[in-house]
């Protein structure tokens, strides 16, 4: 039996020998007698004048006193023994290879725990793999040139590819610890598992991303990209085929929909099948940057810069008291830049990546107001209505040609738009255009960020830098819907539809998203057996995943 021991304080500069003293000292011991110690999570405490760690180990003893030192220490207790099952496939029929639709952390994993059990799964994508994505990303970035079906929301990783690879969740489910530890088995650095504020960067993440795909086609399952769900048939309440860009037929008993939260084309051919879904609050708002060595400072003081720290963010919250919406900063991105984030021509969306250095000297966050069905009457589909509306909106402040609008915080608080934005800290590219954003929002809205920014400015000296700038438009915050399922995870009703992730409504992230991908392989595994019938797509249809090398 080992110990978790919480609340050990250590130096920023602290060695493993310290750590195995602090330990020692904290549960009565000498450090001979540590066997080993493993970092559960660690912490940066920041609330007094020096910045220290406070970690959780666990720790395996060379002596028997275990049980002595778990009554007797309020930090202390004993850690339990992985009771976790293992998966065996279960009896009712499953007719065809079960159909995964999207390649993000949820329909990954769904299709990774698919084929390591033996059951064939076909992915479907309809963006491009990976090295194809980035290129046609990178086009877009620099000449506004987009790709409806393929961008920073849709394709090879999903909109996680392209961002700041946050791997923190408030979700308490052993399936997290799983799911890291397979991060880790592809290429993610160790720390992710105890650190408190994991992340991967968007260059990490695309490597993990490649080493998953590998590994699902040598277990058997099969990927294709360019392939979009365009039509699904329905018999006695149960899944009988598919139709992929609008002509290839394919044979599915089983339909799993792993839908980002800008899947709106799905949306919408959802809506038209009469599949229950409920509209849900999300948030929108702008992007805000600041000079991260001014970040830096207000969160740990003289010790900005200390290389063990990285850079630092925030999370703030403002309360408005006039209308009853909060305004909160969401998605910070330390060292990170602003990104066009569009997946529809004649819309402009923000958000915000980094690399694994987080080195680009620049603090980027979303600032966002909640929005809630009560706004739009609570329709189905007006959530992504609104989002549409405020996304075409920005793309004409900008000037039409994907640039993003954009304003210094003085001058949205003046109401003006700022004279010139040559000298701000704007990142977003292919480029900014001056603008009034309150023209963004519908009044109540623009009121709380007024609002909102002006108690931030005050409290935090960060906010109030001359090169600070605001971009518009940030509303893929969450999915607008959510779509039902019954206990066993599938639509009511329809037998074999299972929805999960962030865009069926049941995550918000990468870790969330991948855990509910989780659920819902182990729900198939547990109810079915193994396919009856073997298919593939023909290669005369689709472009397959096999076909791609890793190393090019």
């Amino acid at each position: 039996m080992k110990l978790k021991i919480q609340n050990i304080r250590l130096k920023l500069d602290h060695s493993p020998d310290d750590m195995k003293k602090a330990v020692a000292k904290k549960i009565g011991v000498k450090p001979k007698d540590i066997k080993s110690i493993k970092k559960l999570r660690q912490a940066v405490d920041a609330r007094k004048s020096h910045v220290f760690f406070n970690l959780t180990v666990e720790v395996d003893l060379k002596i028997d006193i275990i049980e002595e030192i778990y009554q007797k220490l309020p930090d202390v207790c004993l850690v339990k023994p992985d009771d976790s099952k293992k998966l065996y496939p279960g009896n009712r029929e499953m007719l065809y290879n079960p159909v995964i639709v999207g390649a993000g952390p949820a329909g990954l994993m769904v299709t990774l725990l698919l084929a390591r059990h033996g059951y064939g799964p076909i992915l479907i994508e309809q963006g491009e793999d990976l090295y194809s994505r980035v290129k046609t990303v990178k086009k877009f970035w620099q000449h506004g040139e987009i790709n409806s079906y393929s961008n920073v929301q849709f394709g090879e990783g999903g909109a996680g590819t392209f961002s700041d690879g946050k791997l923190t969740s408030r979700i308490g489910d052993g399936r997290v610890e799983l799911f890291l530890q397979a991060l880790i088995d592809k290429g993610a650095p160790p720390a992710v598992l105890y650190e408190k504020k994991p992340h991967l960067g968007t260059d990490v993440i695309q490597k993990i991303v490649l080493n998953i795909r590998q590994e699902i086609l040598d277990r058997g399952g099969e990927i294709y990209f360019n392939a979009r769900l365009t039509d699904f048939d329905v018999q006695n309440e149960q899944i009988k085929s598919i139709i992929i860009n609008d002509h290839t037929e394919l044979h599915c008993s089983l339909l799993v929909l792993a839908i980002g939260n800008s899947a709106r084309e799905l949306f919408r051919l959802l809506s038209g099948k009469n599949i229950l879904f409920r509209p849900k609050a999300f948030a929108v708002g702008l992007r805000v940057e600041h000079p991260q060595i001014l970040v830096d400072q207000v969160q740990y003081g003289s010790s900005a810069g200390h290389p063990r720290l990285g850079a630092a963010d925030y999370h703030l919250v403002y309360r408005d008291q006039d209308s009853g919406r909060s305004m909160y900063s969401f998605c910070m991105c330390p060292g990170g830049q602003v990104i066009a984030a569009a997946s529809a021509p004649q819309q402009v969306v923000t958000n915000g990546m980094s690399y694994a250095a987080r080195n680009s000297g620049v603090a980027n966050s979303a600032l966002v107001v909640t929005v809630n069905p009560g706004d739009w009457n609570h329709e189905p589909l007006g959530g992504l209505i609104l989002q549409e509306q405020l996304e075409r909106q920005a793309f004409s402040l900008g000037g039409g040609n994907y640039y993003a609008p954009g304003q210094l915080i003085p001058d949205f608080l003046d109401n003006r738009e700022s004279p010139s934005l040559e000298h701000s800290l704007a990142t977003y590219q292919p480029g900014l255009k001056s603008a009034n954003l309150k023209k963004l929002f519908p009044g109540e809205i623009a009121g709380v960020l007024h609002r909102g920014l002006i108690e931030f400015s005050g409290k935090y000296s960060f906010f109030r830098d001359a090169r600070n700038v605001l971009t518009g438009v940030e509303t893929r915050t969450s999915s607008p819907v959510r779509i039902e399922r019954t206990e066993e995870l599938c639509v009511p009703g329809l037998e074999g539809l299972y929805p999960c992730g962030e865009g069926a409504g049941y995550a918000g992230g990468i870790v969330s998203s991948a855990v509910d991908g989780m659920k819902v392989a182990e729900k198939i595994i547990a109810n079915y057996a193994l396919p009856r019938y073997q298919q593939k797509l023909s290669p005369a249809d689709m472009v397959r995943a096999r076909e791609l090398s890793i190393n090019k």
